[in-house]
């Protein structure tokens, strides 16, 4: 944004300069050649009337000197003709010639005055001349030729522009000064905001934006953010805090409920048993639905960075202790894959996805089926493979399962509903994502992908 900011001021400030000195330029450059032209127009004009008098009075012999003295102040080229055209002087070459036939020397010697622009034959350079008639009333005595190098006037007029160019540099310098401290006056606030919404966005505001900076605007901005961000955190807590105390405060009633409805059972009728179970079933579904409240409340209050997890080791070891309940189903858990090595996670993280996950399978896998537990990897994703053979999911129900307290309406297991959800805050935690996809032949197949250790893009908090 600093840079923008500068680059909006610079160009601003660049128009400006280009709609002034180009201007001026141009106009001191018109100026000059006027000035120029006047000066050799008018200088000839007197020589020219010197030059008459004296070849009237007949002092040729004084031509010559005038000439050179002309030319070596000034650097100029002077040629002095008579009435014929004849050369009478020359400051850069003999004299005799015979330039009655040169258009501009025969104009003069039919007293017309001749102005213009020629290039030296001599030197290559261009000359700006002016040829005089030395005439008194109708009587043309001779004519005089005046020519000077426009280099004198191509320097006049490239000093200008390189005055121009450097007081423009030098004002787009202090504009570049003014700029930068200004762009930073405004920036600083906006960045300050930045790293604030940054903060937000990860659940805590630690350094709230400075009110006292920048534009007043971006004061109040400033203000308004700092006292939402804290009324938001203010709610977040309080809602955090009433789900783990709710969760917390049921326990203790809930396990006494339990134990009042099991000491129910010796004296009631043989036929309220089976209600008696069910009353039983749903108070346990209760308490599990309660201790997955008090984990989604921690795992939300807590922000915890991750660290390397050797992925191979935890499916190993969460493989072995589910295979003895795997077993009373008479489902198998299968390990398969290639070493996925070390992951990014939160601590404690990938055994409870994978415990999760792997108890969602039971719930629905049939007897004489496997659950198989497959990693992929590479260099940028790990994926753990948790497939079932049960009877699977929707498309709808997949885009749904991940949502709290929510079970397919044809469930009959005692599910409460926040094992996905559990799973995907502490797969989203760990950096990584959750998806469920529907397997090769039937069941489900969740797929949870981690950042791999050996990539410097996954170490990052969630």
């Amino acid at each position: 944004m600093t840079r923008r900011l500068l680059a909006s001021y610079l160009g601003l400030i660049l128009l400006v300069l280009l709609g002034l000195e180009i201007p001026f330029g141009l106009v001191y450059a018109r100026g000059e050649l006027s000035r120029f032209s006047n000066d050799i127009e008018r200088d000839a004009g007197m020589l020219a009337e010197v030059a008459e008098e004296r070849i009237e009075k007949g002092d040729q012999a004084e031509l010559p000197e005038l000439a050179a003295d002309y030319a070596e102040e000034n650097g100029a080229h002077v040629v002095i003709v008579d009435k014929t055209g004849t050369v009478l002087t020359d400051t850069a070459g003999p004299a005799g010639a015979d330039l009655s036939a040169t258009p501009d020397i025969a104009a003069a010697l039919r007293n017309q005055p001749t102005v213009g622009t020629a290039r030296d034959t001599g030197t290559g350079t261009e000359t700006r001349y002016a040829t005089m008639p030395g005439s008194s009333g109708t009587v043309i005595r001779g004519a005089l030729r005046l020519s000077r190098p426009t280099t004198v006037l191509d320097d006049r007029v490239h000093d200008i522009w390189g005055t121009l160019a450097a007081i423009g540099l030098g004002i787009l310098a202090a504009v570049a000064l003014i700029a930068v401290a200004l762009a930073r006056w405004i920036v600083r606030p906006v960045h300050a905001l930045e790293r604030a919404t940054t903060q937000l966005a990860h659940g805590t505001l630690t350094t709230p934006p400075a009110t006292d900076i920048g534009p007043p605007e971006l004061h109040h901005l400033a203000a308004s953010f700092t006292h939402t961000a804290t009324r938001l955190q203010h709610l977040l807590r309080a809602q955090r805090a009433f789900a783990a105390e709710a969760s917390h405060q049921l326990k203790t009633p809930l396990t006494a409920l339990r134990i009042r409805l099991e000491n129910f059972e010796p004296h009631l009728h043989p036929a309220a048993h089976e209600s008696l179970d069910e009353a039983i079933e749903e108070t346990e579904r209760l308490s599990r639905m309660i201790q997955g409240l008090l984990s989604l409340a921690r795992l939300e209050d807590n922000a915890t960075t991750p660290e390397p997890c050797d992925l191979d080791i935890v499916v190993a070891d969460r493989a072995a202790i589910w295979e003895p309940f795997a077993a009373e189903q008479q489902v198998r858990i299968a390990v398969t894959g290639r070493s996925a090595g070390r992951v990014w996670a939160i601590p404690g993280a990938v055994e409870q996805i994978i415990d999760n996950l792997l108890a969602n399978a039971l719930r629905v896998s049939p007897p004489a089926t496997t659950i198989t537990l497959a990693t992929t990897h590479t260099p940028r994703v790990v994926e753990l493979h948790v497939v079932d053979q049960g009877p699977g999911m929707t498309e709808a129900e997949r885009h749904r399962a991940f949502d709290r307290f929510w079970r397919a309406s044809d469930t009959h297991h005692d599910g409460t509903g926040l094992g996905l959800p559990i799973v995907e805050q502490l797969t989203r935690a760990s950096g990584g994502h959750i998806t469920l996809e529907p397997a090769r032949g039937g069941g489900l197949d969740a797929v949870v992908r981690l950042h791999p250790t050996t990539t410097t893009t996954a170490a990052v908090s969630p």
